[in-house]
């Protein structure tokens, strides 16, 4: 569980990333929740982008996405979101939450 203060630290720096993926009609299958966990391993923090042909809610979609990762949705806006999951690997770990 991350506070408030860390979802604000990585809102910030997900407002400069381009979107990893794009859910489209298909929604959220298999293959696309494989391909972001894959994506959260190496990168911490995942944009992701729901084309309009999805129909899908944006919010729920963040939720569910962040279920099925075990990871923690950050902010969900229009139709992008953004999710976070800490490495489990120490190398590829490169997000550092500021000190008090």
């Amino acid at each position: 569980m991350i506070t408030g203060k860390q979802r604000a630290y990585l809102r910030k720096l997900g407002h400069e990333l381009q979107p990893v993926f794009q859910i489209g009609k298909d929604g959220l299958s298999d293959t696309v929740i494989t391909a972001i966990d894959e994506v959260l391993e190496k990168r911490e923090l995942v944009k992701i982008s729901i084309l309009e042909t999805a129909m899908l809610d944006t919010h729920e979609t963040c939720n569910e996405v962040a279920k099925r990762l075990l990871a923690e949705p950050v902010q969900a806006i229009g139709s992008k979101f953004i999710v976070y999951r800490k490495a489990s690997n120490a190398k590829n770990r490169k997000i550092e939450f500021p000190k008090r």
